[in-house]
């Protein structure tokens, strides 16, 4: 499997073909919030990951929109003020060890044109009512591109995780890995690459990238982040 470049940051920001605008951010609010459920049906393979850490907070964005639930030892930072005008949520969740785990920014514009397929597994897949726009339902999915045999998309990391308005590949291939979905007043991303070097992952670190992607879904870490990820909800 062919390894590349990581991204400066882990939103995903994929293809090279969007443009992103947001503006300075007043003070996060925290406060303390109980257990989340995530809503809507789970498909493919459940995983058998330890149970989340069992102390949690609410984060709500300073625009007062959106708001999800996050382990209580993990930092949010709000790096909003280095956007150009225009206004967004951005929050990068990092672990209580400062590692990059995943980003929420909205007020995205996007686009993306479907010139290459490759193979592709869907690792989690569940819908995510609560964020319906326009009479679409995001799904939060865990997925990768390209496998032993034919390598993914170049220049870009084979896994992800984030919520998406993509519809679920069918067949035997897929385009590149594209997770935004709507949010007024355009679009939004929460979510991440897999990096093994940010993300916590059991097994020998010689082994191939995709393995150790499906390794990391079976992992207390990454059952935080899909919890975390499937409880972004309206604020209020």
């Amino acid at each position: 499997m062919r390894r590349s470049p990581w991204p400066g940051v882990a939103v995903l920001l994929l293809l090279s073909l969007l443009t992103a605008c947001g503006g300075p951010a007043g003070q996060p609010q925290a406060t303390p919030s109980g257990a989340t459920s995530s809503a809507g049906p789970t498909t493919a393979a459940e995983t058998t990951a330890a149970p989340p850490s069992a102390t949690w907070t609410t984060y709500t964005t300073a625009a007062g929109d959106l708001a999800f639930d996050l382990p209580s030892s993990w930092t949010i930072t709000d790096p909003a003020g280095q956007l150009a005008e225009g206004g967004g949520a951005f929050a990068e969740v990092s672990s209580e060890d400062g590692r990059l785990l995943a980003t929420l920014r909205t007020n995205m514009a996007t686009g993306s044109t479907c010139t290459e397929r490759y193979p592709y597994s869907v690792l989690e897949s569940q819908d995510m009512p609560q964020l319906a726009q326009y009479g679409t339902v995001p799904r939060y999915t865990f997925e990768t591109r390209g496998n032993d045999v034919a390598a993914g998309p170049p220049d870009t990391p084979a896994a992800a995780y984030g919520i998406t308005t993509a519809p679920l590949p069918e067949g035997d291939s897929a385009c590149y890995t594209f997770h935004f979905f709507n949010w007024p007043p355009n679009a939004a991303t929460f979510g991440a690459f897999y990096n093994p070097e940010l993300n916590l992952t059991p097994g020998d670190p010689s082994l191939p990238y995709l393995e150790k992607a499906r390794l990391y879904a079976g992992t207390p870490e990454y059952a935080d982040i899909k919890r975390m990820i499937t409880s972004l909800r309206p604020a209020g």
